[in-house]
């Protein structure tokens, strides 16, 4: 069963622990100094926030997978559909070792479909990605600029 995944950045990290555990009355399943993660069931999501020198709001969305097959099945659905994707192989973020594969919707939302299959002691790589893909969440690919209009 695949799990939805948020990631907010926000600009005081203990500040936002309390708040969000308040919220979801749950304490959160992974806490350090600059990240926080709710592993929560109801509703059934991966929730996670950083306090990182990012635009605070929302990063990125997602979709965890339980399985490698599971990640697969999501990459091969949007290839098929035509889009780009951006595919990872044992990655470190959010202090987890993770396989990804990220893509850019229409309207300019990151999203990453990931499987993780261990932890880790630092928050990311921080690996410089190909042009197309840099920026953004821990190793996520910034949205395809947009021309201005008229």
């Amino acid at each position: 069963m695949m799990r939805l995944h948020l990631h907010v950045s926000v600009p005081d990290i203990r500040q936002a622990v309390s708040f969000y555990t308040s919220l979801f009355n749950a304490a959160p399943s992974v806490t350090k100094d600059d990240y926080a993660k709710w592993m929560l069931d109801d509703p059934r999501v991966n929730f996670a926030i950083s306090s990182r020198a990012r635009a605070t709001g929302v990063d990125h969305v997602g979709i965890q997978t339980d399985s490698p097959a599971e990640l697969a099945e999501i990459a091969a659905r949007l290839k098929a559909a035509g889009a780009a994707t951006f595919d990872q192989e044992a990655t470190t973020c959010c202090y987890a070792q993770s396989d990804k594969s990220w893509v850019t919707d229409p309207a300019g939302v990151r999203w990453e479909s990931f499987f993780t299959h261990g932890e880790a002691t630092a928050y990311g790589e921080d690996e410089v990605l190909p042009e197309a893909a840099a920026g953004g969440a821990c190793c996520a690919p910034q949205p395809v600029a947009k021309p201005a209009c008229c």
